[in-house]
């Protein structure tokens, strides 16, 4: 990308104006339901991603849904989703984005029970590997100026950022889906656990268990039910996601000579 180019892609009052960056603009979707057949509202974004950065996530956070919570004989309201993690996913997919694909951009797209937050281009690291990476970017120069510009820190570290705030939210785990030409990361609502299938339950094992081991923890039966927020006697559910977690391989023992399972201590398989 040439100097004048990422200057305009940053501090743009109308990236239309510009014919190769026009179709770069942000594209946010609300959609009625949890599929994409019937449109509440589509903007697209025509500001710079660094001018515009904030305006974009204030009117994110309006379009979204409120929780309401009793503080103190008062009703106050909530985010739904960590407005810290959605700051850092949609900074990523702006940043880490493939100019060189046309015809699309980033796009936000808003659904009854989750977020979709899609950018064009297949990442250079492995999905398993977001949350403890060094950080690889294919656009240094922006990510560096956006980092001068505190939009984001250049350190490796959104991605953590984003599991912590789910987990201490006890949202279900994001997912990272790579399709061909485009990373999509999908953040979901508040889902009890009984309502999280298989596939919910050992991405959040496996993704708690870098977030413990990149902390100097280990991720233990009772971490991992605190994050489910599941009552101690019923640690027997928490070892069947432990098994079929390590049964996926995605982590493994951090003693193998340990043979207590409701004791032992689990680390992710690249450790």
């Amino acid at each position: 990308m040439h100097n004048l180019t990422l200057l305009f892609t940053l501090f743009a009052n109308d990236l239309n104006k510009f014919n190769k960056l026009k179709r770069k603009a942000i594209r946010l979707i609300q959609y009625k339901g949890r599929d994409t057949t019937e449109t509440i509202k589509e903007t697209i974004g025509s500001k710079g991603y660094a001018s515009g950065f904030e305006g974009l996530l204030s009117f994110l956070q309006i379009l979204l849904p409120q929780s309401e919570v009793l503080e103190k004989a008062f009703r106050k309201e909530i985010p739904m989703y960590p407005p810290r993690a959605l700051r850092e996913l949609v900074a990523n997919a702006l940043i880490h984005q493939d100019f060189s694909i046309t015809g699309m951009g980033p796009t936000i797209e808003i659904f009854c029970d989750r977020i979709e937050i899609t950018n064009p281009g297949i990442p250079v690291i492995d999905t398993l590997r977001f949350i403890d990476h060094a950080p690889q970017s294919r656009n240094e120069i922006l990510a560096y100026l956006m980092r001068r510009l505190k939009i984001c820190e250049e350190r490796g570290s959104g991605i953590d950022k984003v599991i912590f705030e789910t987990e201490f939210h006890q949202l279900p785990p994001p997912d990272f889906i790579v399709g061909d030409n485009y990373l999509k990361v999908i953040v979901y609502g508040q889902k009890e656990f009984r309502n999280m299938d298989k596939n919910d339950r050992v991405r959040a094992c496996y993704q708690h268990s870098c977030i413990k081991y990149i902390t100097k923890k280990d991720m233990t039966n009772t971490t991992l039910r605190e994050r489910f927020g599941i009552k101690d006697e019923n640690y027997p559910m928490v070892s069947k996601i432990i098994s079929d977690t390590l049964e996926k391989k995605l982590i493994k023992n951090k003693d193998e000579s340990n043979t207590s399972r409701r004791y032992a201590s689990y680390i992710p398989f690249w450790a």
